[in-house]
């Protein structure tokens, strides 16, 4: 029953940071699952070699809900600019096959120091690079357009699907430097990241049959299904109780507790 536990506790996160930030659920729930799937029987000792890819499927899953949930409560807000998401969304759902079906190729240890050295590439990029932390007050987000929106785009989608995390972690920032706050470009991540969601889940259960991987009755390819349901009804609690308890950040403010949540998510991956 601790596992549950932890479970709905993850969920209400989940929620929170997917409406605060645009998180994908792959910043806590791949964690969750390397450490504690193990350790509670929910992935047997035999197929413990495949924790990161069903923590990355599961959290892909999850997004399923949680972007959706997320960006009908952007969108009644009015936070979300609806022609900057598309053909973005696009681009990033061919990329999302490309990344869900080579995450199910890698070795998982590989996979963990890819997920590892990935965040610390962003939070780097964050702090270092001019764009991210400044207030971008004032100015207008402007679309890349043609090659280059393609090119970044199936970029995204397929680093998104690869770990697990939604586009949150690439589009933020991206949004970031060209002209958007930190309440519209969190708000974007959200539509964004619903291809990711999408194809990345259909590719992880497509892939699993293809290889002839049978984790047991409790998943859908690598989707753990009750951890799926679980995760997402608390994402939605989650979600709610951040509009309504949570108080409007600070832009600046808002962008470092962008960057603590992904140091936050690196730690836990190296203990």
């Amino acid at each position: 029953m601790i596992i549950y536990f932890i479970l709905a506790v993850v969920g209400l996160l989940l929620g929170i940071t997917a409406i605060l930030f645009g998180f994908g659920g792959g910043f806590a729930v791949v964690p969750l699952v390397y450490h504690v799937f193990p350790a509670y029987g929910l992935v047997s000792a035999a197929d413990a070699r495949y924790a990161m890819q069903i923590g990355v499927a599961t959290s892909t899953a999850v997004m399923i809900v949680g972007t959706m949930y997320s960006t009908l409560k952007h969108h009644l807000a009015g936070h979300i600019d609806w022609p900057s998401v598309f053909p973005m969304a696009a681009y990033i759902a061919v990329g999302s096959a490309l990344g869900a079906y080579a995450a199910t190729l890698m070795p998982g240890a590989v996979l963990r120091v890819v997920f590892i050295v990935y965040i610390v590439g962003v939070i780097a990029d964050c702090v270092f690079r001019k764009g991210f932390i400044d207030d971008a007050g004032g100015h207008e987000f402007h679309r890349m357009g043609g090659i280059a929106e393609a090119g970044v785009g199936v970029v995204i989608g397929a680093i998104a699907s690869l770990l697990g995390v939604g586009g949150s972690v690439m589009t933020v920032p991206l949004m970031r430097r060209h002209g958007a706050r930190m309440e519209g470009a969190t708000a974007l991540a959200n539509p964004l990241s619903f291809p990711v969601a999408i194809v990345g889940t259909a590719t992880y259960v497509l892939a699993a049959r293809h290889h002839h991987i049978d984790l047991g009755p409790d998943y859908l390819g690598f989707v753990h299904l009750p951890a799926f349901a679980i995760l997402s009804v608390f994402s939605v609690a989650g979600v709610e109780l951040a509009q309504r308890a949570i108080p409007k950040m600070p832009d600046k403010i808002h962008a470092y507790t962008y960057v603590g949540l992904l140091i936050l998510v690196v730690v836990t991956m190296l203990l």
